[in-house]
């Protein structure tokens, strides 16, 4: 999923929140979905993609955790320096005044600097002032999860999140690369086929594949700058790709639907496949659930935070309904399914209505440019943490020229390697996807309930507590990641023999 962060800067109900999740999730990954899950056969699918469901579901409970014990860290350092600095005789109370304007703009940034700073202030008190100060726990800052890492990791652990969070944008923008020139080469092309060196148009020599290369080539001259500025306001564009999003999907849905219920169907699925055909299934599906790196943005502006697992909860079954039911129209509907699954209403039989035809067909082309900036401006910020230095600024042609070149390069190299999007959203996601979306959750709530215990007092639980509180389900978590990183291995190893 792209990670298009609400920036309205406005505290909205838990019902929009609901909304903007269901927005985050599905995404790209839906549409290289309905492929993967007729591959695998549609019983053993079905089986696999709720159980990936409640993993995302589950890892997505730790981070809610984890956001509200680092909200928790830094009030109590707060809550300690003030009382440090009422205590203090030293200072004119002028100078107290600016020193608490000075804490509480940047406790948090000092907290994830000096990780050592809380033991100064922790005593047998602790858990008692925690206690009797609920809302501790309240998440109402936005805690990054580079700066959950930083507050709870090594170093080393950090770089290896910021490592795994470029390879997922990498990918992310790869992917978004090779759908949007794919989409415009098969909207342009008269002629169908999946031979890529076949003439787009009868009676002239240019193939489909230098068609593609040449709107590759224009996608990235035209989105390619925006790298090197930034984005600051994104609400409406948020609001456009929503309304297409729900629109290209319910549309899509609906022509299956009428084709099945007229004789049109021409899909005769199987019941069960081999492993392989299986495995490339959990790589597709862990990227289509993806929107972990995206909850701090999510989750602080909802205003009424009370019941956020009972949200997610309603939110996840509301998503697995709606791939399944996407899936299950796609694989009784079409004998061949596309990498891309709008590629497959370009037919007159089960979309004989022209202007629906360019709609799903362009629809990649809208909202996945409308993404691409903003992905790779993240992309770029990442890189720059990623090799930052502390008290030695960069040159000034390193951080403007050398990152967004460095950003926007690879993906745009990979794109004209390779058209294959099932690839690339598999690759992703079974990589990169489930280290952030299963390992790095894990081992930040384990960490997290060890260091929080430390300093504000023994089995504090709180109303943002994950109720799988058990250390046996983070030992599961990592066992389910090695699984799915294995099969997804076997898989792409397999098809190269």
């Amino acid at each position: 999923m792209a990670s298009e962060l609400t920036d309205t800067g406005e505290l909205y109900s838990p019902l929009v929140g609901l909304v903007y999740i269901f927005n985050l999730i599905v995404g790209t990954g839906a549409l290289a979905l309905p492929k993967a899950f007729g591959e695998g056969g549609w019983v053993i699918s079905t089986l696999v993609i709720v159980m990936l469901a409640f993993m995302s579901f589950l890892t997505v409970t730790f981070v809610v955790e984890v956001m509200a014990a680092s909200n928790a860290l830094i009030r109590y350092r707060r809550k300690e320096k003030k009382k440090e600095l009422e205590d203090s005789t030293s200072n004119s109370s002028d100078d107290v005044e600016d020193l608490m304007r000075d804490s509480d703009n940047e406790a948090k940034q000092r907290l994830l600097k000096d990780q050592d700073t809380l033991v100064k202030y922790s005593n047998v008190n602790a858990g008692r002032i925690c206690r009797s100060h609920t809302d501790f726990f309240e998440i109402t800052e936005r805690v990054e999860m580079g700066q959950m890492v930083s507050l709870f990791f090594n170093k080393v652990g950090k770089v290896v999140f910021y490592i795994c969070l470029v390879v997922y944008l990498y990918g992310d923008l790869a992917i978004y690369a090779v759908a949007v020139p794919k989409s415009l080469m098969n909207v342009t092309c008269n002629i169908n086929g999946d031979d890529d060196k076949a003439e787009c148009w009868k009676g002239h020599t240019i193939s489909k594949i230098n068609v593609y290369r040449i709107y590759l080539t224009l996608f990235t001259l035209i989105l390619g700058p925006f790298v090197f500025f930034n984005v600051q306001k994104t609400k409406y564009l948020q609001y456009f790709t929503t309304v297409m999003r729900w629109f290209a999907f319910c549309t899509m849905i609906i022509a299956a639907l009428v084709a099945i219920a007229n004789g049109k169907g021409e899909g005769h699925p199987s019941k069960f496949s081999s492993i392989t055909n299986v495995a490339n299934l959990f790589g597709v599906s862990i990227y289509s659930f993806m929107c972990h790196h995206s909850l701090p943005s999510l989750v602080s502006p909802i205003r009424n935070k009370t019941k956020l697992t009972k949200l997610f909860a309603f939110d996840y079954i509301l998503i697995l309904s709606f791939y399944v039911f996407l899936c299950m129209t796609a694989i009784f509907c079409f004998a061949t399914i596309e990498d891309l699954y709008t590629l497959n209403f370009s037919d007159n039989t089960v979309m004989p209505i022209k202007f629906f035809q360019y709609f799903l067909g362009l629809f990649p082309v809208f909202t996945l440019s409308a993404s691409f900036p903003i992905i790779a401006i993240t992309l770029r910020n990442n890189l720059q943490t990623l090799f930052s230095r502390t008290g030695q600024p960069r040159p000034w042609m390193i951080n403007r020229i050398g990152f967004p070149l460095l950003t926007i390069i690879p993906p745009i190299i990979v794109a004209f390697v390779t058209m294959n999007v099932e690839f690339l959203v598999s690759f992703t996601g079974s990589y990169a996807g489930a280290t952030i979306q299963y390992v790095f959750p894990s081992l930040l709530v384990y960490y997290c309930r060890k260091k929080t215990n430390r300093y504000l007092g023994e089995q504090n639980y709180h109303k943002h507590t994950s109720p799988f509180k058990s250390t046996l389900w983070i030992v599961f978590v990592n066992i389910w990641t090695v699984i799915c990183i294995v099969l997804v291995t076997y898989y792409h190893i397999s098809r190269k023999q």
